[in-house]
This record gives structure tokens, sequence and C-alpha cells, in this order.
């Protein structure tokens, strides 16, 4: 934060400098267009031509003319461009010096710490680890819940599926109640082909905790595939009320619609 003050200093003394100079700056004249100025002439020069055709002119008066014209081309001063007013010039160095204090305090911030070389995004976050390292720390420590949660995890996603339930029971065996390891052996069971044991699975959450989405979600799925639509209805209208922002939320309307119409609502 010290380099953010010294850079607001910097900006305040720049200002203070320049003040006396902004009254005297002019905006950027318009350089005229040389163009502009043959026109007139030849355009002028024409009339005359027309006028001395017709006998309209003396002679004199033409010659006389015909020297203005053609000193008059190129001879007109630029007007006086107006003075930009200081404010101006103080506002714009102003939101310059903002920008480039946000930049110098955020950046960091972003960036984080970074060895040559690395990109502005900074350090990425360690990568998970794998199913190995999972599977010795929970040789070591065969009570470790979170680690068995994440071995299961991981197992599932490795298409292992009964490696996962194994993992899941051994949580559940540490800890009856964990809302994490019923709803992940729910899942399984129903993927499975074992849609009562997912609900047994999904109403234990629901005892322990009512408004649990993913729960809420696997019970109301259930049902709809038992063609229970009435009962489906209930559960994901409480579903769609606490778990809005839930990844299957956009699948789940569908289905309720469907099973809304299916009996009428």
């Amino acid at each position: 934060m010290s380099n953010v003050v010294l850079f607001a200093a910097m900006i305040a003394g720049f200002l203070i400098v320049l003040r006396p100079l902004l009254g005297h700056m002019r905006w950027p004249a318009e350089r005229p267009d040389p163009r502009d100025d043959v026109a007139r002439a030849v355009s002028s020069l024409r009339d005359l031509e027309f006028a001395v055709a017709a006998g309209t002119i003396d002679p004199a008066d033409e010659a006389r003319l015909r020297a203005r014209i053609e000193a008059s081309a190129f001879a007109a001063e630029p007007p006086a461009t107006p003075l930009a007013p200081v404010r101006t010039f103080v506002v714009a160095a102003l939101l310059a010096g903002i920008v480039a204090v946000v930049v110098i305090a955020v950046l960091p911030a972003s960036a984080g710490d970074r060895a040559p070389g690395e990109t502005i995004t900074g350090n990425t976050p360690a990568a998970a680890p794998g199913i190995a390292e999972l599977e010795a720390q929970a040789r070591a420590h065969p009570d470790d819940v979170p680690t068995r949660l994440a071995l299961a995890q991981a197992y599932d996603q490795d298409g292992r599926a009964s490696d996962a339930v194994d993992q899941y029971k051994n949580v559940l065996t540490l800890d009856p109640s964990n809302v994490a390891a019923l709803n992940g052996l729910g899942l399984i069971l129903f993927r499975s082909g074992s849609p009562d044991g997912a609900l047994v699975a999904a109403d234990k959450v629901l005892g322990i905790d009512p408004r649990n989405a993913d729960a809420l979600f696997l019970k109301g799925l259930v049902l709809y595939q038992q063609q229970k639509y009435a009962e489906a209805v209930d559960v994901w209208t409480v579903y769609l009320d606490v778990g809005q922002y839930h990844p299957a939320a956009p699948m789940v309307r569908q289905l309720y619609d469907d099973a809304k119409a299916k009996i009428g609502k």
C-alpha cells in the first residue's frame, strides 16, 4: 500500500507543477485545408470572368478585383482557438491517476507472488491429490473422514463405483449422519439401478437436513422415474425454492413442468 500512497503523491505533485501552464493551453487547432482557398479563388475568378464577358464591369475595376482575389488566396489567418478549460485537464489527469493507482493496488493482489517467467495470473492452486496419494493417506489415517470422502469421489470419477461405495460405507461407519457420504452413496445407487436404495439414502439426509438440495433433487428424480408425479412435484417444489442455483436446476425445471402436466396441475 506504500507504493499506492507514493504514486498518489506523485500525481498530486505533478498536477501542482502543471497548474500554471494549464491556463495557457489551447485545444489543438484544425489546420485549414489549402484546397478550400483554391476553390474560393477559382469561384471568384469565374464570377469575375462572367462579369467581364457580360460587359457589366469596368476593365480597371476588373484588374483591381482580380489582384485582390489572387492575393487573398491562402492569406487568411486561422481563427484563434479557445482556451481549454483548466478543469478539463485536471479531471483527465485525475482519471488517469486513479486508473494507475487501481492497477498498482489491485493487480499485485490478483496476480499473487509469482516466479520470473510465470503468467500474470499468478500461482495456480495445487492440483488435487491423486488416488494413490489419497489411498496412502487413508491407510495412514483410517479415521480421517475428509480423506475417505475425497477418495470415494476420486474412485467414482474414475469409474470405480464399487470402491467408492466401500469408502462411503467406511465414512458412515465412522459418522452415520455424514450428509456427503449419504448423498454420494445415494447417487451411485441410483445410477446402478437401485432406486429404492437411493430413496433410503435421500430420506436419511432429509431427516438430518430437510432442505438439502442434493437429497431433494435425488428423491424427486427417483419419484419421477417411478411415475409418482404428484410426490415428485411436492419434493421439487421445495428443491426449486432452495436449490435455484443447484447444477441440476435447469433439468429439474423441465421435469417439474412435465410432472405437473401429467397430474393436471
